[in-house]
């Protein structure tokens, strides 16, 4: 039987295949070389060209040429040839410099830099500026909020509350509760201008103020449907009667798992005493600064966004109506939210932040 030409080894050195592997694990940018870095690291492995080929989704000639491309030039053999055009102005040195002032300074006048500020500060143009900050995903103009919990049971509360969204015991119901607290009635000190054709809707910046209330809510984490009641207080007197009303509305069988806060009126002494007289309810509280993990927070961000900050409500009267409005038309159609990471995920993806943000090396 006739065989075909043999292919030539392929071996690395410990340099070599560092650079292969960080090339592949590039998130955005070059995938191209990605791409090729993933190839040669295949061949390396022992495979063929064919099951390289059939793994990456590419066909086995495009293995061949990078294959031999890598044996003839080694890493530059990876790279892209000089295309035809004008040739680079801008240094590799000079790039390096905008990079570095963007990451470890910050201009006199400002917080952040923007591409004018660099531009003038670096002797480049804004456009080239923003090419290469697009290129290295840079965003000076951006800024993100996060907060490490400190509570010492962390990984015990993430694994219990994860562990109701993924796995809910049976012949119980798990609700996810909480209060958005002082919602204030707004109403703007001038008429709304409406939306037209070319033109925005516009309101006036200031306005008065007529009262506030706070919505105590239950969201079923499996059918998505909410339990709410406004309050015009928010103490443990009125989350006790929210408890009363939640009692009311699931059927007697079904145990009762509630995922709620750390907040004070959540653990009272008269709290305490209407637990001890309703035992099919088991409350699962969430880590301190940790409110993310309670799924009711994503239904009031989109209270919030819908109904909220753009309503305009002339009496607590009114911005009660409203919101209860709102929780009526969800609950015809309700969407349940969809938990997807598992505890583990969480838990490493945290160790991996506080990895990028530690300063001690470990």
């Amino acid at each position: 039987m006739r065989q075909g030409r043999p292919t030539a080894p392929l071996k690395l050195t410990t340099a070599e295949r560092h650079t292969l592997e960080q090339w592949s694990r590039r998130p955005k940018t070059a995938q191209a070389l990605a791409l090729r870095a993933r190839m040669i690291l295949g061949c390396a492995g022992g495979k063929t060209n064919t099951a390289v080929a059939a793994e990456l989704g590419v066909i086995k000639q495009t293995v061949g040429k990078w294959r031999q491309r890598f044996l003839r030039q080694r890493l530059d053999g990876l790279l892209d040839e000089p295309r035809p055009g004008a040739p680079r102005k801008i240094t590799d040195a000079e790039i390096e410099r905008v990079i570095t002032m963007t990451l470890e300074s910050v201009p006199r006048d400002a917080t952040q830099w923007s591409t004018r500020s660099m531009a003038s500060a670096s002797g480049l143009t804004q456009t080239a500026v923003s090419r290469i900050w697009r290129a290295f995903a840079l965003q000076p103009h951006r800024v993100e909020t996060f907060k490490l919990s400190t509570d010492p049971l962390f990984i015990e509360k993430v694994r219990d509350i994860v562990g109701l969204y993924l796995n809910p015991p049976d012949r119980a119901l798990v609700l996810c509760v909480d209060e958005k607290s002082q919602i204030q009635a707004l109403d703007r000190s001038q008429p709304l201008l409406p939306l037209r054709p070319g033109q925005v809707a516009r309101r006036a910046h200031d306005y008065r103020r007529h009262g506030t209330t706070s919505l105590f809510a239950a969201l079923n984490m499996k059918t998505g449907r909410v339990l709410g009641k406004c309050y015009r207080r928010h103490r443990s007197i009125e989350f006790r009667k929210f408890l009363d009303q939640i009692d009311a509305a699931v059927p007697d069988h079904l145990d009762v798992h509630l995922i709620l806060d750390n907040y004070g009126t959540h653990k009272t002494p008269s709290i305490h005493r209407w637990l001890a007289k309703h035992p099919r309810f088991h409350l699962h509280f969430t880590p301190t600064g940790a409110s993310w993990l309670n799924m009711v927070e994503r239904w009031f961000a989109e209270l919030t966004r819908k109904q909220l900050s753009r309503g305009v409500h002339r009496s607590t009267w009114e911005l009660e109506l409203a919101i209860m409005a709102y929780l009526e038309i969800t609950n015809e159609k309700p969407k349940p939210f969809v938990w997807t990471k598992s505890a583990d995920e969480i838990l490493a993806s945290i160790a991996r932040f506080c990895q990028r943000i530690s300063n001690s090396g470990h």
